[in-house]
């Protein structure tokens, strides 16, 4: 079997191999205290919680992007009656070596009905961090030699399910890549308002095109670490999204490559600035998806980008 060779360095290079979820058996309405997170929570109290077929017509709706754009997909295999939708959570890239995600507990056989994609890499390029380490690829964003990282300092950080990367994960991150530069950004938590809880970095910030950005400064709980990120890329290169964007995820698009971009249809305002910079935007539906606080970042999991 050819081995899969890994390489991630960033948000936006060409995509040419990528795991995106399958919602083929998400199971029944998880009951209240089940709920993840404070999105979810809000659509299972209001009856409107996604179904099972919006969603798979949705994620085929992305899976047929990507067969346009010649990108190689790798689905999870079927587990009955479990949410797989969010591969992002499970597992990440960083350059050549796969990171096995330490998620919660209950999730772990989502990272086995990944396992097939897992034994095509060399296995000297597939770690997992130490048990006291939490960390989602939803957190971690690639920047050339720079590691963002969103996580949550407080000391209350086990009261928050939705805190999902400590500050051990951010240490580990510095000894694991010394060649990188490891920036964390503490992000706002709450386990009931979702339109105050950004449940990881790319729910409020997201690098895409060449030099730009999406970002909601709310998100962030220390203004200083939201305005690095603004000073970075440059003021004029950020698009700052409102409370209620962000509530819809307009952050967590995907990139295919620095010029396209697959957007939700109904991010208007974005999905105009984007194109107004150059940028080829592939409308896709999923409204449905984002009602459990996850967008297209959310569900894909990039092996290998140019």
């Amino acid at each position: 079997m050819n081995k899969l060779n890994l390489s991630v360095i960033n948000e936006t290079s060409r995509l040419r191999a990528v795991i995106l979820g399958t919602a083929a058996s998400n199971g029944p309405v998880p009951a209240l205290e089940d709920a993840y997170d404070p999105k979810s929570r809000e659509h299972i109290i209001a009856g409107t919680y996604p179904a099972n077929d919006d969603m798979v017509a949705e994620m085929a709706a992305v899976n047929g992007v990507f067969e346009k754009y010649g990108v190689k997909v790798y689905r999870p295999e079927h587990i009955e009656n479990c949410n797989q939708i969010f591969t992002r959570d499970i597992g990440f890239v960083i350059d050549n070596t796969f990171i096995k995600a330490n998620i919660l507990p209950d999730r772990e056989e989502e990272i086995e009905a990944i396992q097939y994609v897992i034994d095509q890499i060399d296995s000297k390029y597939v770690i997992r961090p130490p048990e006291e380490v939490h960390i989602e690829g939803g957190d971690v964003m690639l920047h050339g030699d720079y590691i963002f990282v969103g996580t949550y300092r407080g000391a209350d950080y086990a009261d928050y399910i939705i805190a999902r990367t400590n500050v051990e994960a951010v240490d580990w991150l510095k000894k694991t890549f010394p060649n990188k530069k490891v920036i964390s950004f503490n992000l706002r938590k709450d386990n009931l308002d979702p339109y105050n809880n950004a449940l990881h970095l790319d729910c409020c910030f997201q690098p895409v095109g060449k030099d730009k950005c999406i970002i909601h400064k709310n998100g962030f709980l220390e203004e200083e670490e939201y305005q690095y990120l603004v000073d970075f890329f440059g003021k004029e290169n950020c698009f700052e999204i409102t409370q209620e964007e962000m509530y819809h995820m307009n952050s967590n698009i995907f990139s295919i490559a620095p010029d396209v971009v697959v957007s939700e249809k109904n991010f208007i305002r974005l999905n105009s600035w984007l194109r107004s910079h150059g940028i080829t935007v592939e409308e896709v539906p999923y409204a449905e998806i984002s009602k459990q606080e996850g967008l297209l970042r959310c569900s894909t999991l990039p092996l290998i980008r140019d």
